[in-house]
C-alpha cells in the first residue's frame, strides 16, 4: 500500500497556511482563502510526488470532515456581490429602454455569398423557362416482399 500524503490546513485571519508532507518530504505554502489553499496543495503534491496520483488526506484541525465541510461551504457559497438586492421599479413606472448597439456590417468572411442568400426553390414555371425537369414527390410503395407478407 502506498504512503498517503497529508495536507494540514491552518487558518490565520483570511489566509491559510498549508503544510504538505509525505514520501520523506515536507513543503509549506500560504494562500488567500481555502479554495486557493486547496489549489496550492495540488501544486505542492505534484512537487512531492511528480509521478502518479497519490492519496492525499486533507486535514483541518486534525479532521478530514472539518476540512471537507469548510471547503464545500466556501465552494457553494455565493459571493457577496451576488447577494446585492435587485432594484425593482414601482408599478406603473416605465422601465428605461436599453439602447441597441449600432449594427456593424459583418466581415467579408462572415457574410453569405449572394448565391446562397438569394437561392430560392425552383418553381415549375421557372424550370419550364430554363428547360429543366422539376423534381416531383414520389409515392411511397411497399416492396413486393413486404406486400406478400401483408396478404
Amino acid at each position: 500500500m502506498a504512503e498517503p500524503i497529508t495536507a494540514v490546513y491552518v487558518q490565520e485571519d483570511d489566509d491559510w497556511t498549508i503544510t504538505v508532507s509525505g514520501l520523506g518530504k515536507k513543503l509549506t505554502a500560504r494562500a488567500p482563502g481555502i479554495i486557493a489553499a486547496r489549489d496550492t496543495t495540488d501544486q505542492l503534491v505534484d512537487r512531492i510526488a511528480p509521478e502518479g496520483r497519490p492519496t492525499v488526506v486533507h486535514l483541518l484541525n486534525g479532521s478530514a470532515l472539518a476540512f471537507t465541510s469548510a471547503y464545500m461551504t466556501a465552494r457553494l457559497t455565493l459571493p457577496e456581490a451576488a447577494l446585492a438586492p435587485i432594484e425593482i421599479p414601482p408599478p406603473g413606472k416605465p422601465v428605461k429602454a436599453i439602447k441597441e448597439a449600432p449594427k456593424t456590417p459583418l466581415a467579408t468572411s462572415k457574410q453569405l455569398s449572394k448565391a446562397v442568400e438569394e437561392k430560392k426553390p425552383v418553381t415549375a414555371a421557372q424550370a419550364a423557362k430554363k428547360n429543366r425537369a422539376v423534381p416531383t414527390p414520389q409515392k411511397a410503395t411497399t416492396p413486393p416482399a413486404a406486400a406478400s407478407k401483408l396478404a
